[in-house]
């Protein structure tokens, strides 16, 4: 089995100063395997690692970053298939989460599945979004 680790690079303009995460974590940006991309949970901390306010805002971040991890790998978001959220306070949320996910998401859309949950690993977070993608040639 062949096992390739895709590296966001320091520098980023959609990651900025967050790719620090990776090592300080240790964990990888998403993984390729199997003609499948893994994509980490992805959070909408800005790029100067403030956190905003709004659902909305953490949610076009987080989004964003997905695509840019897709963007890396020469895939779009067309290529996702399976999306799980979690969020804080889902019902206080979710409405600006889904208005901000319309906009951002178009069809064909992966399966989405949303949890709500207690906390993230930064108070103020609100949504954590982790995916998974096809490739259009499955011998990657």
């Amino acid at each position: 089995m062949t096992v390739h680790t895709v590296a966001v690079p320091e520098g980023n303009p959609v990651f900025g100063q967050t790719t620090s995460a990776f090592a300080s974590f240790g964990y990888s940006a998403a993984v390729r395997a199997h003609g499948l991309l893994f994509i980490a949970g992805t959070i909408g901390r800005r790029v100067d690692g403030t956190i905003p306010d709004t659902i909305e805002e953490q949610t076009e971040i987080a989004v964003r970053k997905i695509e840019e991890i897709l963007r890396l790998e020469n895939l779009d978001t067309s290529a996702l298939v399976d999306v799980t959220s979690y969020h804080v306070d889902i019902r206080r949320h979710l409405p600006g989460f889904v208005e901000a996910k319309q906009r951002l998401v178009k069809a064909p859309y992966p399966t989405w599945t949303i949890i709500g949950v207690s906390g993230l690993a930064s108070p103020g977070l609100l949504v954590e979004i982790r995916a998974t993608a096809a490739y259009p040639d499955a011998s990657r």
